[in-house]
């Protein structure tokens, strides 16, 4: 028998209001959605959809103004920024398109800074460490500082940072925007494999071509979910 997925992210009427001086703006109005264990999730939309607001939402990277946030049942509303911090820490792994690399760390020591503020032990680093850079073939390059590392170079050692702790939640945004083609298909093929190994993928994209890697897409429009499309 099938195992069941349960809910790891729940989002309920949730808004986000913006004030600047006397104006306000709604970057996200009334939005309800359920992550469950196991999805391939692709948030897209124009520039100025909300997009970002939302994966930040999502993410629990921010707090909404209204509205409820759930990560693994705990309401990240109620809960201090050092709790959230911890259990963000150990369920979601970033990756940006920026890379977010510390250019002064060797690509070893950007993938382990993560794991030092989580408390793991040398021991435990090292050999996590080693195996994320296994994972994405750059055992050779441990090394290196960033600026010696090609584009698709970066963003592997960005992919095995988000890896490292082997955190239930890989949240990408815009994860090729930054690389040529081939090194885009590079990156797509390998998330799909982490979801086929049973991570759950969020993928934020407003490039419809890789939206397609993912089980549902997410339309976000003015704030609001627009529709939500089954990737057959």
């Amino acid at each position: 028998m099938k195992e069941i997925s349960k809910p790891i992210i729940e989002i309920k009427n949730v808004s986000k209001l913006y004030k600047m001086g006397d104006i306000e703006f709604y970057a996200l109005k009334n939005i309800n959605l359920t992550i469950n264990s196991g999805d391939f999730i692709v948030i897209t939309g124009p520039s100025g959809s909300g997009k970002s607001t939302f994966m930040n939402i999502v993410g629990c990277l921010d707090l909404p103004t209204t509205g409820e946030v759930y990560l693994h049942g705990n309401d990240i509303t109620k809960i201090s920024e050092s709790a959230l911090a911890k259990l963000r820490g150990k369920t979601i792994g970033f990756i940006f398109q920026q890379f977010n690399l510390m250019p002064s760390l060797t690509a070893y020591e950007n993938i382990t800074l993560p794991l030092e503020f989580q408390k793991y032990n040398v021991s435990e680093i090292q050999k996590e460490a080693n195996r994320v850079l296994t994972l994405v073939n750059l055992t050779d390059r441990a090394h290196h500082l960033p600026k010696e590392l090609s584009g698709g170079q970066q963003q592997r050692v960005a992919i095995a940072r988000a890896l490292s702790g082997d955190p239930e939640i890989i949240l990408a945004d815009e994860p090729t925007g930054n690389l040529d083609s081939k090194t885009g298909l590079f990156i797509m093929d390998f998330l799909k494999e982490l979801h086929k190994k049973g991570k759950t993928i969020i993928l934020v994209t407003h490039d419809i071509n890789v939206a397609r890697y993912g089980e549902k897409i997410i339309h976000i429009i003015d704030g609001k979910i627009n529709k939500i499309e089954k990737v057959k």
